[in-house]
């Protein structure tokens, strides 16, 4: 990992730690009016309106960064929402979710992780009321249910499915939950690849670094290519060797 400038460094946590705080705080007040504003005009439920808000705030959140750490989209002119997906992505910081705020509002977008978040006071509240599934906390039938019932309604759920952050930016090994839901609800999976975000800010440390963050989005890949007992963990082995192939790319063209 490239080294951190620390003058850059400096500046860029002496304003953008308090930007957070700031935008944190405006949260409040737009997560009523988007309240209002979804439930009456756009006849939305709970849930979708809490999601929104979310997106919004992650969205606030890339575009404040931009001085600090650039965000570059690439491959999502190919990405249609418009159909059910499910989304896959590597994991390296706790900024991750933020970054996905760069996903279209369209995306209805239901992140499916762990207990960690939950148990986080400033968290659990938003966390519950959108609706997302606590895959370590619930059995496995009931994560796909929930998921299925979002799917129906248009939801577009994203995995991580190492499971946890990489403590040394290298894929690790996945998890077949988004693949089994994936080749029950005939849904094709969309792998995301994110780098930049370790730079930025790595498991253990609190300081962060201006970067460049990239993601990219590679075409779906369609559990029917997968068939038999066995399938998911097929289109897992597969999904996983083009993302590491992508991000070893990726990392090695940064720019």
């Amino acid at each position: 990992m490239k080294s951190c400038n620390i003058i850059a460094a400096l500046v860029t946590n002496l304003i953008a730690y308090p930007l957070m705080v700031l935008w944190t705080l405006a949260g409040g007040p737009l997560f009523l009016g988007a309240l209002l504003i979804c439930k009456v005009f756009l006849r939305w439920e709970t849930d979708r309106t809490v999601r929104f808000f979310v997106w919004l705030y992650g969205r606030g959140w890339v575009i404040f960064m931009f001085p600090f750490t650039r965000f570059r989209r690439e491959g999502f002119d190919t990405l249609d929402f418009s159909r059910p997906v499910i989304l896959v992505t590597n994991h390296l910081s706790f900024f991750d979710s933020y970054f996905m705020g760069g996903l279209p509002a369209s995306s209805n977008l239901v992140f499916v992780v762990r207990a960690w978040p939950f148990r986080m006071l400033w968290y659990t509240l938003i966390m519950r009321l959108a609706r997302y599934p606590d895959v370590e906390s619930l059995d496995w039938e009931v994560t796909e249910a929930l998921c299925m019932s979002i799917l129906k309604k248009g939801g577009t759920p994203l995995f991580f499915p190492e499971g946890h952050r990489s403590r040394n930016g290298r894929l690790q090994r996945f998890y077949s939950g988004a693949f089994k839901l994936a080749t029950k609800a005939g849904v094709p999976v969309v792998p995301l690849c994110i780098t930049g975000t370790d730079r930025m800010l790595p498991p253990g440390r609190f300081w962060l670094c201006p970067t460049q963050v990239r993601m990219r989005a590679l075409p779906a890949v369609d559990p029917a290519a997968f068939p038999g007992p066995l399938g998911h963990r097929k289109m897992r082995r597969h999904i996983h060797a083009l993302m590491a192939a992508t991000l070893e790319s990726m990392n090695g063209n940064a720019s």
